[in-house]
Order: C-alpha cells, then structure tokens, then sequence
C-alpha cells in the first residue's frame, strides 16, 4: 500500500478527474488523503473522505468582474487568486505532509503550493493537468517571464521551476487526438483521456413519447425523446452564471425556433424566461446523464464539459467566454468537431446557424466519434492509478530545499 496526498484548488473542475482516480486507488488498497479547503472539499466528497484543510478560514479572494476578458481575465486568475491561494496553502500543505507521510503528492496545475511542499520534503509529486490549455505551451515569452515571477513571489528560494509541470509524472485527462500533435509537451506527460466517475446519475428526459411515436399500450406517458428528435444540451459550467444570461437567453431562442430537436438548457441563475414545450430549462443536470442520451452540446469550451461531452461522441458548438477556454475551443475546430463562435456577439441566428451546421454535416459527428475512441483506449483513470503507483515505486531522490 502507498500513501498519495491529492491537493486541489476550490475549483469543481478540477476536482472532477481527481475523484475516479482517487476511487480507483483506494480501491486498489492505497491510502488517499485529500489536501485543500476542508469545507469545500466536505460538501463534495461526503463524511468518508480522508481531509486535511489547509486554507486558513480568513483566506478570501474578490470576486471576478464578470467583464473580465483575454490578458485581464488571466492577470485576475494568476495575481488575484493563484498567487494567494498558493501562499495561504503552503504552511498546511507542509504541516500535511509531516502528519500524512505521503509517498507522493498528486497536485493540480493551479495548486501550486502542493508542487512546493513537495519538492522541499524531498517527495515525488504528479501533476493533475484538468486542462490540457498550458501543456503545449501557448504563452508568448513575456507572459512565460511574468508567470515565472508569480512562482516566485510564492515561496523563496522557489523549490521546482513551474509548479504546473512535474518532472516527474503529469497527468493530461485528454488525448492529442484533442489537443493536436504532442510534441511541445513535456516529456513526463502521460495521455490518460478523461476519468469520468463510474457513476454518471440518471436523467429522464421531461417530454412525454407522443402517440404517433410509440405503439406502447395507454398508460402513463412514456418519457422518452421522440424518436428522431436530436437533443441540444445547453450548458455553461459552474463558473458562468453572472456573465451567461445574454448568451443563454440567445440560446434559447435559437432552439425555440427549431421544433424538431428536443433541447436542455441549464440556467443555474434562472436568466432564461418561457420556452415552448420541446426546450427545457432547468437549474441543474446530471450532465454525464445527459450527454449518454444528447446529439449535441453547446458550451463555454470549458475543459472538463468539452471532454465530458466529445468521451460520449457529441461534437459541440463552443463559445469560449476566459481563462483556457479559448485554447481549447481551438482544439476543438482544430480537430474537426465542433464550431466555434465569439460568445460575446453570438445572436440567436449565430447559434441555429451553427446547429443547423452540425447536424447537417456529418464529418462533425465522425470527428467526434474517433475522439471518443482515443479517449476510451487512453485508459482514464486505472491508467492514471497505474502511473501513480509507478511513481510510489520509483526511487526518484529530490534534494529538499532549504528555506
């Protein structure tokens, strides 16, 4: 048996591939302890989890103007929020490894401080890479240069060189059939595609199986989609309620106006007003629910979703709104599954017209297929456990650094 530490920032997406893996090594017979905001973590990973809160109860960051776009958007995330959180972790992070005694920490890219804590106890430590966004290096050298001074200003001497990247093992929850040609990528890079959790929910879809569409006996109605009827998930992820009204609300008006599909729309805020039967609005879903039954998503180009939703074959329609979003919508197009639109000036006929695109070329669909066969050969998350378990194994001697 081996003992892993899991740090995690307080971000839902990057908790997500985490949770099959650390399934999966505990169910191999390994000790897993997670490290990051006790509460946060509580509320997601139930009373049988294994916490260590390592962020002080006063740590607080501002909220995010929902403007917020490009170089300002990523400055917000790095200076106000990355830097700060990898400050207030580290002392816990530290006093989590004396008492823990782990034989690796698995840290996610924007955990910085689980990658310090670490290397200065001279411990092995993966990288969970949620987002493939920073793997082949897409900054220019006067950000890579700002981002190294924002490492920096976290802990002296700085104990790695990029907290985002192990030497030792990173793990990419997706394949180059996404990303496009692996060789910018770090050499300890593993492509595992994505961990989706054993579990993805049920869902029944809300609109009753007309007469004319089923031959069953009368009775209660069925709740079926007609058959024929393709299904347009709608969805923005956990981080865009305030800024997604107008685009929802055009969401909804495009799909309105297509009677033969059926759509789901989740609107967390409740932005969306009255929709005609065949368009459903609800404040939540069990997407991998829905994605088993969807023809097709549109989204934010959030990693996660789009990887959720291309593991079950949907080619999208992507509208990146910050942060990675745009580098991974570009892989997206760049793949040939999906089309991309400018998510602050899509109109309700910007967005039908890229459905109507969809569904009436089939090379969308093709391309999303063969993506969904990588990422199912990739192994997921019993390839991610193999991997940590190799790195538990190894005898890789790292000098701990004096501070």
């Amino acid at each position: 048996m081996s003992r892993f530490l899991i740090v995690v920032p307080p971000l839902t997406g990057h908790l997500a591939p985490l949770r099959a893996v650390a399934a999966r090594l505990a169910a191999r017979g390994h000790h897993v302890v997670w490290a990051g905001t006790g509460r946060w973590l509580r509320e997601r990973l139930g009373p049988t989890a294994e916490i260590h809160d390592c962020v002080p109860v006063s740590f607080t960051v501002g909220a995010r103007e929902p403007g917020l776009r490009g170089l300002a958007a990523l400055r917000f995330l790095v200076e106000d929020f990355l830097v700060p959180l990898a400050t207030a972790m580290l002392p816990g992070l530290r006093a989590a490894i004396i008492r823990h005694r782990p034989d690796v920490v698995v840290a996610d890219q924007q955990a910085w401080a689980g990658a310090y804590a670490a290397a200065e106890a001279g411990l092995p430590w993966a990288t969970s890479a949620s987002t493939s966004a920073e793997l082949l290096d897409p900054y220019p050298p006067a950000l890579r240069d700002w981002l190294s001074g924002c490492f920096a200003a976290v802990a002296h001497p700085r104990p790695v060189a990029d907290p985002r990247m192990s030497p030792h093992l990173i793990l990419a929850f997706t394949t180059p059939e996404l990303t496009g040609p692996a060789t910018a990528a770090p050499s300890s890079v593993r492509w595992v595609g994505p961990a989706p959790l054993d579990d993805p929910g049920t869902w029944t879809p809300p609109w009753p199986r007309r007469p004319a569409d089923s031959a069953a006996a009368p009775g209660p109605a069925e709740v079926h989609p007609p058959a024929g009827r393709p299904l347009v998930l709608v969805t923005l992820g956990t981080q865009s309620t305030e800024t997604g009204a107008r685009f929802l609300r055009a969401c909804a008006e495009a799909l309105a106006a297509r009677p033969g599909l059926h759509a789901v729309i989740t609107d967390p805020g409740r932005v969306v007003g009255p929709c005609p039967g065949h368009v459903h609005v609800t404040p939540w879903v069990p997407q991998q629910a829905v994605l088993k039954r969807a023809d097709l998503v549109i989204c934010h180009a959030g990693h996660n979703t789009v990887a959720e939703s291309l593991w079950h074959g949907r080619p999208l329609v992507v509208a990146p709104i910050r942060d990675d979003q745009s580098i991974v919508a570009g892989q997206v197009v760049n793949a040939g599954a999906g089309v991309r639109l400018r998510f602050a000036h899509a109109t309700a006929a910007h967005i039908g017209a890229a459905v109507d695109t969809i569904h009436s070329d089939p090379g969308y669909a093709h391309a999303a297929a063969r993506i969904r066969a990588a990422f199912h050969a990739a192994g997921g998350a019993d390839e991610a456990v193999t991997h940590l378990e190799s790195l538990a194994r190894s005898t890789i001697l790292i000098p701990e650094v004096t501070r």
